[in-house]
């Protein structure tokens, strides 16, 4: 074939490959490389093969037809009314096979067409932000998130879910947690965040279910308790079949896989509960331990404000690990950073000792951390290993850590909630040694369930 059909058409190509000739059908995308054709296939996926290579047997070109609104729903006065909040990733976008772009979808009128079992869960209203993957947010757009749900309850909302690229999915959820709660209120009403790991155009997509999970947990879910890390949580499939989607707290959870449905997973807790579709039923089971705890603690009042990140917070991370060098301690302490924190090792150690006396590095970045504590530049260890505690009582060399001045100890969140807590504790303008061993609303875990 001397040229791909053009993109948009729906054709049936025959391939020759190395076992034989094979027959596939699909819509044609953008070549993903050059000289070959690529289509997307009826099972969600992309394929690309050589264009003197390909023959086609059918194509019919699809004229573009100029898009039309779906009618607005009407407004159900007997449910609730939720604002989504739109900052990216592909939960609610599709392909444009014309294109081959991927698009957001977000009015309400367009949601409630895409996911028609929201209609039945509350009155869905929306708000976009931007279109941004998750690794481009920045506390600049966490304050936009911030600013976007207190406008939301402001006009008589009663939840809210943002929809989220995953890959920074729980660090953006931390900071809207912190924003509202850590003040020692809680939000008007539910935030939920929630992604997908599969676009929308896949058949495996897991976009719809934890949609539809985040608008029940936002509208029908238990009044938040506020100091159980309940105020905003995450909403994700629980495992890889369709059927059931996590409840998780937002600095009790981390994305711990690249790919897979169910990436979101609890970090030293379990899921506060569970929201259940199954055949258009949908139920919220909560979790035993939440359930106990609702009962044992009372409940926050309710603030309309919350707490802005300030932007300019430059706080610089570190690996502990046998390449770690005090250069790049004292790079940060000359570069005038807010803080300093070190990914540790086990319990949360760093290589600061030197008993064969053949590792004159180790004294030297204890020398460098020394002089940045000294120079009243907060540090900090997180857990490098994601679950268990940062426990600094255990070994001597937690201990001496301590002595230096070292912040961290007890923490039980997720490293990248902890970090929020500390940026959250610089933009307040906190004492941030009593921020850290504080538990603010729930955040550390003092019975850790695995």
């Amino acid at each position: 074939m001397a040229e791909a059909p053009s993109v948009g058409s729906r054709v049936k190509l025959r391939l020759e490959t190395l076992s034989g000739d094979t027959i596939i059908e699909g819509v044609i995308l953008p070549p993903a490389v050059d000289q070959h054709v690529t289509v997307k296939l009826p099972n969600g996926y992309n394929l690309s093969h050589p264009l003197t290579q390909t023959h086609v047997i059918e194509s019919e070109t699809k004229e573009t037809q100029p898009s039309s609104k779906a009618p607005q729903p009407d407004h159900n006065p007997e449910l609730p009314t939720i604002r989504v909040i739109h900052t990216g990733g592909t939960i609610a976008s599709k392909v444009d096979y014309v294109t081959g772009a991927v698009t957001a979808q977000f009015e309400p009128s367009e949601l409630v067409h895409h996911v028609p079992e929201l209609q039945h869960i509350a009155n869905i209203d929306a708000h976009k932000i931007g279109n941004m993957f998750s690794e481009d947010i920045r506390p600049i757009h966490w304050n936009q998130i911030i600013d976007a749900t207190e406008k939301a309850f402001q006009q008589g909302c009663d939840g809210v879910v943002v929809t989220h690229g995953t890959d920074t999915l729980h660090i953006s959820s931390s900071a809207v947690a912190f924003a509202w709660c850590g003040d020692g209120n809680k939000a008007p009403g539910r935030i939920a965040f929630v992604g997908s790991q599969r676009s929308s155009d896949r058949a495996s997509s897991d976009a719809a279910q934890n949609l539809i999970a985040a608008v029940t947990w936002a509208a029908q879910g238990p009044t938040a308790n506020g100091n159980l890390s309940d105020c905003v949580v995450v909403a994700m499939h629980r495992t890889s079949d369709d059927g059931a989607c996590s409840i998780h707290a937002a600095t009790g959870v981390r994305k711990l896989h690249s790919s897979r449905r169910d990436a979101f997973r609890p970090v030293n807790t379990q899921p506060l509960a569970t929201v259940t579709i199954d055949e258009g039923t949908i139920g919220i089971q909560l979790s035993e331990h939440y359930q106990k705890n609702r009962i044992d603690q009372s409940e926050r009042e309710v603030t309309t404000t919350a707490s802005r990140f300030n932007s300019d917070v430059s706080i610089r991370q570190f690996m502990s690990g046998p390449w770690l060098q005090s250069a790049e301690v004292n790079e940060a302490i000359e570069a005038n950073v807010d803080a300093l924190v070190f990914h540790g090792t086990g319990l949360g150690h760093v290589p600061i000792e030197n008993p064969n006396k053949d590792a004159s590095q180790n004294l030297e970045l204890r020398s460098s951390i020394q002089k940045a504590i000294d120079s009243d530049i907060p540090v900090m260890i997180v857990n490098q290993c994601i679950h268990g505690p940062v426990d600094m009582n255990v070994y001597s060399k937690g201990r001496i850590q301590q002595e230096m001045g070292i912040l961290g100890h007890g923490i039980t969140t997720s490293p990248e909630a902890a970090i929020v807590k500390l940026h959250y504790a610089l933009s307040t303008g906190k004492d941030v040694r009593e921020i850290l061993t504080s538990n603010l609303f729930g955040e550390e875990i003092h019975q850790i369930r695995d």
